[in-house]
């Protein structure tokens, strides 16, 4: 955790942000007896001493700099780290990734009563590749549902369907 928040304090700083970072670890229990619980890191960036101009600068159009920022952040801290002591980063910002979190998650609540409803498939479009393992892992609990993506980036799309049963 500590090079997280080292890594990222530098990277900030290379950019003309001089802030600090917390590392935290968030333990998510599994629905599945025989799947361990998954841990991943939490980078919080913090905003005190930030204008709001550098904390929407650092978030980006559609978290876009804060997804690269993660996504650099699980590239170069589990780099050369054999596959067992890999982690996953998640980088916050003002609360954006919980807010975010929330969406995402009544998004898939809302999209799955409609199937349910209207008996048709829902496609949900406008979400990262990461909100959309989101969702496929927020749905997977339900046997009466399945997701799946369509199309190709960045026209890439969640479909939510009822099941196919064989």
């Amino acid at each position: 955790m500590q090079s997280g928040e080292q890594w990222l304090q530098n990277l900030l700083l290379l950019v003309g942000v001089s802030t600090q970072v917390r590392a935290n670890l968030e333990i998510k229990p599994s629905s599945e007896e025989d799947v361990p619980a998954e841990e991943s890191y939490w980078l919080t960036i913090d905003q005190t001493n930030l204008t709001s101009e550098q904390i929407r600068i650092l978030i980006g159009t559609g978290a876009s700099v804060l997804d690269g920022i993660q996504y650099l952040a699980n590239s170069v801290l589990n780099l050369n780290q054999p596959e067992e002591n890999q982690q996953a980063y998640t980088v916050e910002l003002n609360g954006y990734r919980m807010r975010r979190e929330a969406e995402i998650r009544t998004l898939a609540e809302t999209a799955a009563a409609e199937v349910r409803f209207s008996g048709r498939e829902v496609e949900l479009q406008s979400l990262s590749s990461s909100e959309r393992r989101q969702i496929h892992t927020l749905l997977q609990e339900f046997s009466d549902l399945e997701t799946f993506s369509r199309g190709k980036e960045p026209n890439r799309h969640l479909v939510v369907r009822q099941a196919v049963t064989q």
